[in-house]
């Protein structure tokens, strides 16, 4: 029997890309190594796509070196990307630390303007810090995004399957409506309906309380990982999650990957299963998602079905029409 609670709203979905599209790369975080940017230019130049490199791309802040460059400048890099109507998708160049400190001062206002325009919103693509662009995308425009690799990341230069996910999700979206890994395997089984939502769970909390933060998951499915966040701390994490009413509702829950978080088999899936086990809905692990060797595109703020015990997530329509 499938679990149909309350939905969150489905989001609108960008326009898939053609042979030759221009897309532009971004850094609205850490600090881009040029090397790797390069190899990921070059990867997608083999896609027969023309990346550009938006101008603050290379910068380091002054101050900060956790930075690439100043919040104004990544904030304005983003903003004209989207709203320049010979780019065709916005591509993340890497994670790290930033997307907090420049999304009140991306021009919101006037992406929205541009979306109505075109008829149709871009993809944007990322992961990791850039959780808190994709809320901002689905609170503040109502547009889905795409929870995927970044140019200048590990698993997008490395990976086959990884870029093979990602190029497939760009041009073919029919083609990857069901996503898992062979890994995945339910850690609560069942099976649910609901629009994706989520990313990296400590981005989620730290988005609590702020002026424009998604008032609940309820009604979704809400997909997480982290990367770095010892067990204790992910603790903390889940049970703020838990305390703030933030996950009552939820429909279901795919989990991803939990990199240098601690022994998976002895400390992470007992923690997973004592903080979400209690919610009572379906709740699936490792589906291949997040800063794991190969990361799965997987689209936000569409409806999909999670099946746990089949471990997989297949959405009700592409990605991208």
């Amino acid at each position: 029997m499938t679990i149909r609670p309350a939905a969150l709203g489905e989001l609108s979905r960008p326009a898939r890309l053609r042979p030759g599209a221009r897309v532009a790369i971004v850094a609205p975080s850490g600090p881009v190594p040029q090397d790797r940017l390069e190899q990921g230019l070059d990867i997608l130049r083999g896609w027969d796509l023309d990346p550009v490199v938006m101008p603050h791309v290379g910068d380091r802040h002054r101050e900060f070196g956790y930075l690439a460059g100043e919040d104004a400048a990544r904030a304005r890099d983003l903003t004209e990307a989207w709203c320049d109507p010979s780019v065709a998708a916005v591509l993340c160049a890497r994670g790290g630390y930033g997307a907090q400190r420049m999304v009140d001062l991306v021009d919101w206002a006037a992406m929205r303007a541009a979306t109505a325009a075109y008829g149709r919103p871009k993809p944007f693509v990322g992961y990791s810090d850039i959780t808190a662009l994709h809320e901002a995308f689905a609170v503040r425009m109502g547009v889905a995004t795409l929870h995927g690799p970044m140019t200048a990341s590990l698993p997008f230069l490395k990976d086959g399957p990884t870029q093979d996910s990602l190029r497939a999700t760009l041009f073919a979206p029919e083609t990857v409506r069901t996503l898992g890994l062979p890994t995945a395997r339910a850690l609560v089984p069942g099976r649910a309906h609901g629009v994706t939502l989520g990313g990296c769970v400590s981005l989620l909390a730290a988005d609590l309380g702020t002026p424009h933060a998604r008032p609940s998951a309820r009604g979704g499915i809400l997909v997480i990982e982290d990367v770095g966040e010892q067990a204790y701390r992910l603790d903390r994490i889940l049970t703020q999650l838990l305390r703030s009413g933030w996950l009552d509702g939820v429909a279901g829950i795919a989990l991803g990957s939990w990199v240098d978080c601690g022994s998976y088999q002895e400390e992470i899936r007992p923690l997973l299963l004592d903080r979400l086990g209690g919610l009572g809905v379906p709740v699936v692990e490792e589906l291949g998602l997040g800063h794991s060797a190969t990361a799965l595109t997987v689209p936000l703020g569409v409806p999909a079905v999670l099946d746990a015990d089949a471990g997989t997530l297949t959405v009700d329509a592409p990605a991208l029409v």
